[in-house]
């Protein structure tokens, strides 16, 4: 009986694992699930990307895509925003895996495609890897319970907001532990587990694991360092939140300040705004093919990185743990800020510069009068 009962077990818990359903809408999110699986052993998993249109993130995508595969991990590619009817064939298509998954694993709260994917599982179990410093802004709103909105957004969200708002709080009950009232350890109660490498603390019931970039350091490195320095680009302006003249402003006096060479480019900085950038500062733009971590992991790469508050100040010293190079933040000025930033971006970004214990800390540059005005 007892070795039956073992048999049993074992075969439970690998039912478990094969269902493990993993969701990404970016290469960071795809890198940290990685990550996690790596953690964790969960190597029998499968990978649903969602990419969305930018051709940047796209090809980032493919390239993380060829990386799982080589782990030995099932990947499916869903055009998930190709045509209105889109949606509705790539939930048709994956609505048997998510009642069949036990365990969901996702990168990106926010997303109303995740939102919608996590009411129709019955999974109890939930993995949120991160999906960058946003992850800071969602445990700080599920501890609070409040509902999931982006630092950087300003207002209610608009009308469709108001139509998904159903969805989002069934999401955030998905998204919120609970004990069972049946099973041993309340097993049949939603298990919530953040797996992060940002300074975050637990909210009740829910299990933090650090990710400490292990499997991007035994894959990779370590890496060839150059003398120079490199400059880390950021879609702030993208978003709203700084101004793009105070931005190049701030790129030239930093480049001119530390000697800095190349700029890595964000995968969502536009094209006219990296032509400006390098009229303004004569930086060389780097076009990633991989996120960041692994790029500076693999080398060459300087062996001083400035960057403005960002996922990178957290995540790049644990990703270049062992190795001679200086991780260092610049301060956002809060002249900066566009009159359309969120009430909640200055706060925000300083905190993210101000918990990065890795990083070695600057002031904020002074803005220097025509810096920017190259290549208007």
């Amino acid at each position: 009986m007892a070795a039956k009962a073992a048999k049993a077990a074992k075969a439970d818990g690998e039912a478990v694992e094969a269902r493990t359903l993993a969701f990404v809408e970016s290469p960071v999110q795809l890198l940290n699930v990685l990550e996690w699986a790596h953690t964790s052993g969960a190597s029998r998993l499968t990978l649903v990307v969602l990419p969305p249109h930018d051709p940047m993130t796209r090809g980032q995508l493919r390239r993380m895509v060829e990386l799982a595969r080589d782990e030995g991990i099932a990947v499916q590619w869903e055009e998930a925003r190709e045509g209105a009817l889109a949606p509705v064939k790539t939930v048709g298509s994956l609505l048997g895996e998510l009642r069949r998954a036990r365990r969901v694993v996702i990168g990106d709260p926010f997303s109303r495609y995740v939102q919608l994917l996590l009411t129709l599982t019955a999974a109890r179990s939930v993995v949120v890897v991160d999906d960058g410093t946003a992850t800071m802004e969602f445990v700080s709103q599920l501890a609070r319970g409040e509902r999931f909105v982006r630092w950087h957004r300003k207002g209610a969200g608009g009308p469709r907001a108001l139509l998904f708002a159903p969805f989002a709080h069934r999401a955030r009950r998905r998204l919120t532990p609970s004990s069972g009232s049946s099973g041993p350890s309340g097993s049949s109660g939603r298990r919530v587990e953040i797996f992060s490498s940002m300074p975050v603390e637990a909210p009740p019931g829910v299990t933090v694991t650090a990710n400490d970039f292990a499997w991007t350091r035994a894959r990779f490195g370590p890496p060839r360092l150059t003398k120079g320095t490199d400059l880390v680009g950021t879609s702030l302006v993208e978003t709203g939140v700084v101004d793009m003249e105070r931005y190049l402003e701030a790129v030239a006096s930093l480049a001119r300040t530390h000697g800095a060479t190349r700029y890595f480019a964000h995968r969502r900085e536009s094209s006219d705004k990296l032509q400006r950038v390098t009229a303004a500062t004569g930086l060389e733009i780097v076009r990633p093919d991989l996120p960041l971590e692994l790029v500076a992991r693999r080398g060459p790469i300087g062996r001083t990185i400035l960057s403005f508050p960002s996922t990178v100040v957290h995540t790049l010293p644990l990703a270049l743990a062992g190795t001679p190079v200086t991780v260092a933040v610049c301060e956002v000025d809060p002249a900066w800020l566009t009159a359309n930033a969120s009430p909640r971006a200055e706060g925000f970004l300083s905190g993210v510069t101000g918990s990065a214990r890795g990083a070695r800390r600057l002031d904020s540059v002074p803005a220097t009068p025509g810096a920017g005005a190259a290549g208007a």
